[in-house]
């Protein structure tokens, strides 16, 4: 089957797309693993974790195929596919190999730091400075220091 070069063009789109939008869902769940390895279960985390679990979703949803696939057919793609993305042939292969087993091992990460009460970044739990209804921060708390020691 010959393609036209209107088809041709339209299947690089298709590919920049596809390597555009698995860039970005690559970024959150490498985000979601490093988060998950730091003990920082954060609201970042949850944002990129639940990219990657749509991204999943429609994964699954789709029959385990990319949802561009039969649009790249369509158009002539080679075996109807573009797991040609990119990448080399055989990361874009097997990507969901290699991703299984780091999305468990990050799902397991989390739950671990939800239940040793890391839900949050220590640095974000305190909030903003709290301040008094005429707009003033309160005074601060002066330390007590034992003898001998500056104030």
């Amino acid at each position: 089957m010959r393609r036209e070069p209107r088809d041709a063009a339209v299947l690089v789109v298709i590919k920049v797309v596809h390597t555009t939008a698995w860039f970005a869902i690559e970024s959150c769940f490498s985000y979601v693993l490093y988060s998950g390895l730091a003990k920082r279960s954060d609201r970042r985390a949850a944002l990129a974790g639940g990219v990657v679990a749509l991204e999943c979703l429609v994964f699954a949803a789709n029959g385990f195929r990319c949802p561009l696939t039969e649009v790249a057919a369509s158009f002539g793609a080679d075996h109807g596919s573009v797991t040609d993305i990119f990448l080399p042939p055989w990361f874009a292969r097997n990507l969901p190999v290699i991703h299984v087993p780091l999305l468990v091992l990050a799902v397991g990460l989390h739950v671990r730091n939800l239940r040793h009460g890391r839900a949050i970044n220590r640095r974000c739990a305190a909030g903003p400075a709290r301040r008094s209804p005429s707009g003033s921060r309160p005074p601060r708390r002066r330390v007590r220091r034992g003898p001998g020691v500056p104030p």
